[in-house]
């Protein structure tokens, strides 16, 4: 009992599967953040209107 690595096959794959399941699953947190923080930045932005005073005054 030295030598006690499993280097087998069966094995290889579930570290395989386990390493995309955790990479989807960072993937997926991110997205959701991103879509999320787009979310609250457009609505603290204000409705926009022509007579607004936020907006800048158009130059040629």
């Amino acid at each position: 009992m030295d030598n006690d690595t499993d280097d087998s096959l069966a094995s290889r794959a579930a570290l395989a599967a386990g390493a995309a399941i955790g990479s989807a699953a960072i993937a997926a947190a991110l997205l959701y953040a991103k879509r999320r923080r787009d979310k609250k930045a457009a609505a603290a932005l204000p409705p926009p209107t022509s007579t607004a005073p936020h907006f800048p005054v158009e130059t040629d």
